[in-house]
């Protein structure tokens, strides 16, 4: 399938683009993992790492990084304001969505996500090097953060509760139940209260990739979405997990593969919902 089926088939490239692409000055691949030390054992050639924890958010306030840290983070791996970032990662791109989600909250337009992430590009044998690469520094320029857009807080959340606003909680059923606090063979931790937010259904952020990692047709995931789960393409919808990086993937999975227009990601999650006093909880 050609990824011209999705509704913004630029927001994807296939690992072939990427082998051909990985020297151009114009394009900068990056890395981004929940490991890590997986880069520092082999990644794509010319491929930058940005880590989650360590680049993307406050090193202090629960919070992410500032518009004066994200235009330092972008000036020193060279990334100008034009520069098409391509991102891909372990966990069928659940970190590299979760960074381009923050991306895109400072106003960076030329992202895409490389279809199939880390699995698929190793199963097909491709080259990995240990170099780490170096460019030239750039004079990057960000927007000031966009909060509000793209991004969900726990009171706009808790408004959508009380008028019934569609909720797509994208963690496992044992999470979702509140059997679990973290997804299954992790501590459970990070939560005093399990369960969910009322109203919210069930989809669980891996059924929209397939068995290689690549993402499923725009007619599977309509299925999903639409025909198994109800959800209206342009009905406001935020999406939640734990801290906010599964459901990052399912916001890039709704805006940019099938180009629903009014997707916000709860970052907070379940993290500062089942840790709030008085909000309201089922199970």
């Amino acid at each position: 399938m050609s990824t011209n089926d999705y509704a913004r088939p630029e927001s994807l490239v296939s690992t072939d683009w990427v082998a051909e692409h990985s020297n151009d000055p114009n394009v900068r691949i990056v890395e981004s993992n929940e490991d890590p030390l997986l880069y520092a054992s082999g990644h794509i050639p010319g491929a930058i790492q940005i880590d989650w924890v360590e680049d993307l958010n406050d090193q202090v306030r629960r919070d992410y990084l500032d518009k004066q840290s994200f235009e330092a983070l972008m000036s020193r791996n060279g990334i100008a304001n034009d520069t098409l970032v391509v991102f891909y990662g372990d966990k069928n791109n659940w970190w590299a969505t979760y960074a381009f989600w923050v991306f895109r909250l400072f106003g960076h337009e030329k992202l895409a996500i490389m279809n199939g992430g880390r699995k698929k590009w190793e199963e097909e044998g491709r080259e990995m090097t240990r170099e780490v690469p170096e460019y030239p520094r750039t004079n990057y320029q960000a927007q000031a953060r966009s909060d509000y857009k793209i991004r969900a807080f726990r009171d706009q959340v808790l408004q959508h509760v009380n008028t019934d606003g569609a909720l797509v909680d994208v963690r496992s059923p044992g999470e979702f139940s509140g059997e679990l606090l973290h997804m299954p063979d992790y501590p459970q931790e990070g939560a005093l209260r399990g369960g969910h937010i009322p109203g919210a259904k069930n989809i669980s952020w891996g059924k929209a990739v397939q068995e290689d990692g690549t993402f499923k047709t725009p007619g599977a995931l309509r299925e999903l979405y639409e025909d198994q789960n109800n959800l209206i393409p342009n009905e406001n919808i935020i999406t939640y997990c734990r801290i906010g990086e599964r459901s990052a993937h399912t916001w890039f999975v709704l805006t940019y593969l099938l180009g629903y227009p009014n997707v916000r990601n709860y970052d907070g999650s379940w993290t500062e919902w089942g840790n709030a006093v008085g909000v309201p909880i089922e199970k």
